[in-house]
């Protein structure tokens, strides 16, 4: 079967900030190439990614990574149930995700503490003290949540504990639970992947790769020192009310991450969506996971520092094999211009790497590598890429990506819809 790999590659300079910190408070960095980098790690960007979402999905399309699932659970439950305590519901939501997932729940340390502080509480306060968590993030979908909620009312009818264990005990129900965590998977399960700890059976293969950014030339590090004023303060109280220290760096970045387009399918199954046309299920994630990675940044000092920027370069190619990152351009540390500024030395550096790249390992033509390739540039300092694809702005970006991913994934559906200038775009990259 040929495989649909998506490869993004994206350069974007950011100014004096603080993205990614470390223990110390000090910006994330790396060795590479043999000098120290600035680094943003791969987990900063994917949480940037995912909370991009929140604006291009709607709430139903995505899942929630929570210790407390039973008092996530719990809310879903009473509103099935308005006649529930919080109490009752509480306990249905604890059984019945123990037994879909196979988690024990367990009160932690500072909720028991809290509770034997409020011992006079009202009868839900002290429930929800005592709820129990997981042990560790359960990442969940918006309709799996849902579908759990109406299984635990459905089996626990009037908050009845005993008898949700009992019809939970039936192996019918009980797969039944196991089907609703594992089915319905969510936008951003399918593309990040899920860990289920104490079911191996439940875990999502992650079908995005995200590679830590790193700065394709050295950075140093710099503080900068501050006071602040106490207003109250009277002539004869001179001085200031308070002073500190903020580590920050300037770079432009490397950023690199691949989508298993297949993979992603697979994850996604009809997804809720018409069974009919599952390639359109994930056409929308492929895009809407590109429109966020793009245009998202982590948000570490961003009030102190208004670091807000875009990337200057985004290159993205379809695969048929296998990823490849092209962070090798970088090994050696971009030297700054003559006027200063990396961008367009690494621009340089990039323009001549990737071709010989893909020249020397045979990465040319349908079923060796490169399908299709795009580059969306800013500036003139990009110019020497423009031989590394077809020329486009965002929105044309977004869309010749998704034709092509139907087209690879369900061709007879692309050629009956195929048509007008978003599909010339989609077929116009370069096949290197």
């Amino acid at each position: 079967m040929t495989r649909t790999i998506l490869d993004i590659h994206i350069l974007q300079t950011v100014p004096p900030s603080n993205l990614n910190r470390d223990d110390t408070g000090a910006p994330k960095s790396a060795t590479y190439g043999g000098v120290r980098r600035s680094r943003v790690s791969s987990q900063a960007w994917k949480r940037a990614t995912r909370k991009a979402f929140d604006e291009l999905l709607d709430k139903s399309e995505l899942g929630i990574r929570t210790k407390k699932v039973a008092e996530e659970l719990a809310g879903r439950v009473q509103t099935l149930d308005p006649s529930l305590t919080r109490a009752a519901a509480l306990e249905l939501a604890a059984e019945t995700v123990s037994t879909a997932t196979g988690s024990k729940l367990s009160v932690p340390k500072r909720k028991g503490k809290d509770a034997g502080a409020n011992a006079n509480a009202n009868a839900d306060a002290d429930a929800e003290d005592l709820a129990g968590e997981s042990g560790y993030l359960m990442f969940l979908s918006d309709r799996q949540f849902s579908a759990l909620a109406a299984l635990a009312v459905e089996g626990g009818k009037g908050g009845d504990v005993k008898a949700l264990k009992d019809f939970l005990k039936v192996r019918a129900n009980r797969d039944r639970a196991k089907q609703a965590v594992d089915t319905e998977h969510s936008v951003d399960i399918a593309l990040f992947g899920r860990m289920v700890a104490d079911s191996a059976d439940l875990n999502v293969d992650a079908a995005v790769q995200v590679a830590h950014a790193l700065s394709v030339h050295p950075v140093e590090v710099e503080s900068d020192y501050y006071t602040a004023v106490d207003d109250r303060n009277t002539d004869a109280e001179p001085g200031a009310g308070m002073i500190g220290t903020v580590e920050f760096n300037s770079a432009t970045l490397y950023r690199y991450a691949a989508v298993d387009v297949n993979r992603l399918q697979e994850n996604l199954g009809s997804g809720g969506n018409d069974e009919k046309q599952p390639a359109e299920a994930t056409r929308r994630a492929v895009t809407t996971f590109l429109e966020g990675f793009i245009t998202s940044l982590p948000t570490g000092k961003i009030n102190t520092f208004g670091n807000q920027t875009l990337p200057s370069v985004v290159i993205v190619k379809v695969r048929s094999r296998r990823p490849i990152s092209y962070v090798g351009a970088f090994e050696q540390p971009v030297p700054p211009g003559e006027n200063g500024g990396f961008l367009r030395g690494a621009c340089k550096q990039l323009a001549t790497f990737v071709p010989e790249l893909e020249a020397r390992y045979g990465l040319t033509g349908d079923g060796q590598g490169i399908r299709h390739s795009w580059v969306l540039r800013v500036g003139t300092e990009t110019s020497a890429l423009d031989g590394l694809g077809a020329e486009v702005n965002l929105p044309e970006l977004l869309t010749a990506v998704g034709d092509t991913v139907v087209a690879r994934l369900a061709p007879e559906t692309a050629a009956a819809g195929r048509g007008g200038a978003a599909s010339d775009v989609a077929a116009s990259g370069p096949r290197a």
